[in-house]
């Protein structure tokens, strides 16, 4: 499977979110920062994990990337004004756990290290995975005292996976120049297949 393919399975696993004004707008207060965009909630080291997992996530091939549509600021965008305090705490946390897992300082582990790291925590049986998702989808309050660790560590590799692919596939650059984008389509045309419709790509509206 090509990486445009598996970006149009990506998209339609996503199913079709209702975005508020809000997040709309903070989507479009995204698109002109640079490299030396400073964080709303992330901290230097955060800063850093995100960036590299975000592009481990979606990097850049023939289309674009994570990083091309600013998923960090995204993200941090996104924790700052919208997740609950919760929320942000438990993001927190498990970023604390997972840099107890590289062999280096944070801010001097490299690409490379990160996704070494990321693939032997999602690298794992369909039983164990199950079991991760399971757990996420329960309330903190329910969570036992020493699945703690493993649920606020989870909780921050999946945040970031979300926010990753959600940030991505509502971003005007995808919508424009990935997907296929007609605000006003044209004639009714029943019975063809999406090769014929649109050359293989989803649709961004």
């Amino acid at each position: 499977m090509n990486r445009r393919s598996a970006l149009k399975n990506l998209t339609m696993s996503l199913g079709y979110a209702v975005a508020t004004p809000t997040i709309f707008n903070m989507l479009a207060s995204c698109n002109a920062e640079t490299e030396t965009w400073t964080p709303l909630f992330l901290s230097p080291e955060e800063k850093h994990m995100v960036t590299h997992l975000a592009d481990i996530i979606l990097p850049a091939s023939d289309t674009l990337g994570a990083l091309d549509v600013n998923i960090p600021q995204f993200l941090d965008l996104m924790y700052n004004d919208i997740e609950k305090k919760e929320n942000q705490e438990l993001f927190r946390k498990g970023a604390v756990i997972f840099v107890k897992n590289l062999n280096t300082s944070v801010l001097d582990t490299k690409k490379e290290d990160f996704e070494k790291s990321l693939s032997s925590y999602f690298n794992i049986s369909e039983e164990d995975t199950e079991s991760i998702l399971k757990e996420q989808r329960l309330p903190v309050a329910k969570i036992e005292k020493d699945r703690m660790d493993d649920y606020s560590l989870y909780k921050f590799l999946l945040s970031i996976k979300y926010y990753t692919l959600f940030g991505y596939f509502t971003s005007e650059k995808v919508g424009k120049d990935v997907l296929v984008y007609d605000p006003i389509p044209g004639s009714y045309q029943g019975c063809i297949s999406l090769d014929e419709a649109t050359g293989g790509r989803a649709w961004a509206l």
